[in-house]
């Protein structure tokens, strides 16, 4: 069962959001060519673990894919709308959770994208990959129940930082829906563990879009390979690219936001949506 409260504190959202780009904590994505007008609200989405706020927006002009996005490790707040939003605009009905439903409702960190790490880490650490399963089964099924969603054609999801991972297993659970997954300084993606991501996507069905940061593959030179081997193994789509910027230089509110190297993985999200979800 799902449930949706449309303009849930509108008011709060929106003050909050101006507050941020007023304070300097959130920067202004470039505007959509021919943006579609979009309507949006604040929902809950009732799971096997309790009830999860999370932000919708979509097209008014019909049904359109749906996009499940997985925010960073400073979970759902007014940069991830921003970039729901935006992407709404470029013609996807586009669903942003808070994967931290089970501890703290949104927003989950103080200062968004700049919030000491220390504070958000044991959100992050008490979420398990059953737990991440069991939430892209649940938020499929959800965007499958919505009017503005095409359910003629693929899902895509998305997910930044912690959010790689999980956009895997959500192409895991759901391999029937999800056709095209992208990752942007995904972290983990390659690990040790049986049911590590990169051993998961030869079960999967969808196309790949993996955007890794410079610093992290620094740390790990081997993963971009051990990514690519795992989709060519698969026989895979799949782009995986080291890009010239640090680790979480996508969301406006990062301290490391790179606008040139964001919108330059914004342009290949695009078109890998386009070929994968058409």
């Amino acid at each position: 069962m799902c449930d949706s409260n449309d303009d849930l504190h509108k008011y709060t959202r929106r003050d909050f959001t101006a507050w941020a780009a007023s304070t300097g904590l959130l920067t202004a994505l470039p505007a959509v060519a021919n943006a579609a007008t979009v309507a949006e609200r604040d929902v809950t989405i009732t799971t096997p673990d309790g009830s999860c706020d999370a932000y919708f927006v979509a097209p008014t002009s019909g049904p359109a894919p749906g996009v499940l996005v997985w925010p960073d490790i400073f979970g759902l707040r007014p940069a991830f709308r921003q970039m729901g939003k935006r992407l709404a605009e470029s013609g996807y009905s586009v669903l942003v959770v808070n994967p931290f439903y089970r501890q703290k409702k949104a927003p989950t960190a103080a200062q968004g994208g700049q919030t000491p790490i220390a504070e958000v880490m044991p959100l992050m650490q008490a979420l398990t990959p059953a737990m991440h399963l069991s939430d892209g089964k649940t938020f499929v099924a959800w965007l499958d129940a919505q009017a503005e969603v095409d359910k003629a054609r693929k899902i895509g999801t998305t997910g930044y930082c912690m959010g790689g991972p999980i956009a895997v297993r959500t192409a895991l659970v759901a391999a029937g829906r999800v056709g095209a997954v992208a990752s942007f300084h995904g972290a983990a993606m390659v690990t040790p563990a049986a049911d590590s991501p990169h051993r998961l996507v030869a079960q999967t069905k969808a196309q790949y879009l993996i955007a890794i940061a410079e610093n992290d593959d620094t740390k790990d030179p081997e993963a971009k390979a051990s990514l690519r081997t795992a989709f060519e193994g698969a026989k895979l789509q799949a782009e995986v690219e080291v890009y010239p910027a640090a680790h979480g230089w996508c969301p406006p509110d990062s301290r490391v936001y790179d606008a040139a190297q964001s919108d330059r993985a914004w342009a290949r999200l695009l078109a890998t949506f386009g070929k994968a979800l058409a």
